[in-house]
């Protein structure tokens, strides 16, 4: 993944009538959390270099350079508020990291692949699990999981324990969770238990 680099500048502006002001000013509020967590330091920055950074770019939580006057700080971004109409942000948050020590991110999974069970058995295919919580140094963070599911049978689960994500990547999450399922379809083309299989690991977590 190509990194992301944020100009930036520390803002003394605060308060709701100064933080509009810089919005005007085509600027996005920030802070980053301190790598210590002894406190909060304020930033501002483009809000067009901050859009066109972060184009095509499915997760939110990503390792950043967030240029500074006094040198780039390394940040994993952890939210970006955006607007309710135009959809643009408002906002963000970030906390410095050592490139050196691991962090937990939670990474978007997508199933890759038409299923043994799906090809050849009819069965219907159902994603439990939309993404895991890993642990991993900032240099390696993903923005997402590429599942491949081809090998998946009919009533066969998928867990979080079965995933190969490689030896970067320690899981968080739960192994027990089943990430997705094959079911038999009911006479109605329906999944058989499938609503139950989501229910019972929403129950888990």
């Amino acid at each position: 993944m190509d990194q992301v680099k944020i100009k930036a500048e520390v803002r003394t502006e605060q308060g709701t009538g100064a933080v509009r002001r810089l919005r005007r000013q085509g600027l996005v509020p920030g802070s980053v959390m301190k790598m210590d967590k002894s406190g909060v330091e304020l930033i501002k920055f483009s809000k067009h270099e901050f859009m066109m950074a972060m184009r095509g770019r499915t997760s939110k939580q990503l390792l950043v350079t967030l240029e500074m006057a006094g040198g780039d700080v390394p940040a994993l971004m952890r939210e970006v508020q955006n607007d309710v109409i135009a959809g643009t942000p408002i906002h963000a948050d970030f906390s410095e990291v050592s490139l050196t020590q691991k962090v937990r991110v939670v990474v978007p999974m997508y199933l890759k692949g038409e299923p043994k069970g799906v090809k050849i058995g009819g069965g219907i295919l159902a994603q439990v699990l939309r993404s895991v919580e890993v642990e991993c140094l900032p240099t390696d963070i993903v923005e997402k999981f590429d599942v491949d599911v081809t090998d998946l049978d009919l009533e066969q689960t998928l867990f979080v324990r079965d995933l190969k994500l490689g030896d970067k990547f320690t899981p968080v999450t739960r192994g027990e969770l089943a990430v997705a399922v094959i079911k038999a379809p009911d006479d109605d083309g329906s999944a058989k238990g499938g609503d139950k299989a989501a229910e019972s690991d929403k129950k888990k977590k």
